[in-house]
């Protein structure tokens, strides 16, 4: 069986960057404003333009009944979009829910300057992977706090049958 990825080392290279793009985005989409805040003062971004000044607006939610069922609308949440372009000619953007748009600014420089191969190293080290681990720690706090409240039923068996 031959292996597919292996025949364009260019598409193997795309996907990848893809990945790591889609976790750098929704790293930065998962962290609070004032995280993206802190993190951004480190940085020193050249000159850039707005594409998509950042904007508010509302996205239906949809969701399935045991994660298989049909679709349906499960109700709106509010997002903040915004796209820039670097002075060097790169461009990112953002999503987050809520109504920050400074957030959303921040967050669409941050994938810029990552595109860059000069920032990318940094922008991963100081930014992204401080920020995944306290998201982590949040979901392992979460995650023991609930396990402490579990109650584990079982069944005796009883002598009447």
């Amino acid at each position: 069986m031959t292996d597919i990825s292996s025949q364009d080392p260019a598409t193997d290279l795309a996907a990848g960057a893809t990945g790591a793009r889609k976790a750098l985005m929704a790293t930065l989409a998962a962290a609070t404003p004032e995280a993206v805040a802190e993190k951004f003062e480190t940085l020193t971004p050249p000159a850039f333009d707005l594409v998509r000044q950042p904007e508010t607006g509302l996205v239906m939610v949809r969701g399935r009944m045991g994660g298989t069922g049909s679709p349906f609308n499960l109700g709106e949440v509010t997002v903040t979009r915004c796209v820039v372009r670097l002075s060097t000619g790169e461009t990112g953007s953002s999503y987050s829910l809520g109504r920050n748009k400074q957030k959303a600014l921040q967050s669409a420089v941050i994938d810029a300057l990552w595109q860059r191969e000069d920032m990318t190293a940094r922008i991963e080290a100081e930014i992204i992977a401080p920020l995944a681990k306290g998201q982590a720690a949040e979901k392992d706090t979460v995650r023991e706090e609930t396990e402490a409240t579990k109650v584990n039923f079982f069944t005796m068996v009883r002598g009447d049958n």
